[in-house]
């Protein structure tokens, strides 16, 4: 019994193992895929890629040849004019986009606006390239600043301090020949004579809107006289004058100003043949003060240069040292100043005329509605080279209020013509 049971027990389990070896080999068999069906699915891959436009490349350079100005490119034609169009072709996209330009080529031929060729002879044509061109170097790395950190080493700091003074000037040493009325006020006669003159100026400006201009003008000659046996020198040219003005721009060129006009001589002024003094230092001496309006002159391409000052109220202060020439010079008897008032103008220009030969002018009127004052000195000079030069020099000059006599005018006028040497710094 029990020997027929133990078979029966060898027999299940031998079984048992059987079907699960025949379950094994059924789990391990492949299953071959027949081929028509990989064409097919080859097949529907090809399309897709070559249809769905949103598995290409969107950082392709080809793009362009869509959105620039329509070009008729040769790649079209060569493509569809084949025997065979879809033999040898590139990629997808370049198919597209041979089919795209090609379509546009046979619709609308009018859109056409250049060719390959021409591109090429003008620039740099768009090369169809397969790869995505992408950037080299990040953007934020090409824009952003480098940090740059310079190795100083430690030094003085000097501070200049603005400059807002000008220097100038020049002076002359000539020989020349003169010419003077009988009735000039300070006496001299026709002769030849040395002359000396200087020029010196200091002015200040601080480019804003404060100006100060000062210029003193000193001139001294002496001629000699043979139908003279009185004197052996006499003076030819005698001046002792200081300018100062003080504006305030009103402006571009125009400033609202003080002006101060001082004017005397050296020596003593003789007529020939006569011990009489006419002039003499601080006879007369005349103050003149001013408020008005100066005009900046700066014409003919900087060629006419120069101010304009005009006075509504000025203030005139005549002193005369020396009693007895007080008459003479509009005073009364016995007195040695006088003070009035009136308005005056002032044209102080200078003008190059040519490279060598320069105009300076300087008009002058003065007028209390009583009695009037006109200076006009005129100065021509020809430079013949830096060091000499020749001068004309014409000088008009009128005074309603000077002592005359009765055959005589109230115009005076003065004239001398020297050359030699001179200087400008």
């Amino acid at each position: 019994m029990k020997i027929r049971f133990g078979l029966l027990i060898l027999a299940l389990l031998a079984g048992a193992v059987t079907a699960d070896a025949q379950r094994s080999r059924r789990h391990n068999v492949v299953v071959k895929t027949p081929s028509i069906v990989e064409s097919y699915v080859d097949s529907l891959a090809h399309i897709r890629e070559r249809i769905d436009s949103t598995e290409m490349s969107s950082d392709d350079s080809r793009y362009a040849m869509l959105f620039t100005p329509l070009t008729y490119y040769r790649s079209p034609a060569n493509h569809f004019l084949r025997l065979r169009p879809d033999g040898g072709v590139g990629d997808s996209l370049g198919v597209m986009l041979d089919k795209t330009l090609m379509d546009v080529y046979l619709s609308r031929p009018d859109l056409v606006k250049t060719t390959q060729q021409h591109l090429k002879e003008v620039g740099a044509p768009i090369v169809a390239d397969s790869k995505a061109r992408k950037p080299k170097r990040d953007i934020i790395e090409e824009v952003a600043p480098k940090v740059f950190e310079p190795e100083t080493a430690p030094s003085d700091i000097v501070i200049f301090k603005p400059n807002f003074w000008t220097f100038g000037g020049d002076y002359y040493l000539q020989f020349l020949q003169n010419y003077v009325s009988d009735n000039w006020y300070k006496g001299g006669e026709s002769n030849y004579s040395l002359l000396g003159r200087v020029t010196m100026l200091a002015n200040y400006n601080n480019k804003q809107k404060v100006k100060w201009e000062n210029k003193l003008e000193m001139r001294l000659g002496y001629q000699t006289s043979r139908e003279d046996s009185v004197h052996s020198l006499k003076t030819s040219d005698d001046l002792i004058r200081y300018t100062s003005k003080l504006g305030l721009q009103a402006s571009r060129k125009w400033y609202y100003t003080i002006q101060m006009v001082a004017q005397t001589q050296f020596a003593h002024g003789y007529k020939s043949n006569d011990k009489k003094v006419y002039s003499d230092f601080f006879s007369p001496f005349n103050l003149n003060l001013s408020v008005g309006m100066d005009y900046t002159v700066d014409w003919l391409d900087h060629k006419l240069k120069g101010s304009a000052h005009l006075a509504p109220l000025a203030f005139n202060w005549k002193y005369v040292g020396r009693e007895d020439l007080a008459t003479r010079y509009g005073l009364k008897e016995g007195q040695h100043g006088m003070t009035d008032y009136g308005s005056e103008c002032i044209f102080d220009l200078s003008w190059q005329l040519m490279e060598n030969l320069k105009w300076k002018t300087r008009l002058w009127a003065y007028t209390t509605y009583k009695r009037a004052e006109i200076e006009w000195e005129n100065t021509i000079t020809f430079q013949f080279n830096r060091y000499i030069s020749s001068n004309i020099f014409l000088y008009p000059r009128f005074d309603d209020g000077a002592q005359r006599k009765d055959d005589q005018s109230y115009w005076q006028f003065k004239e001398f013509m020297s050359i030699g040497f001179s200087y400008s710094f």
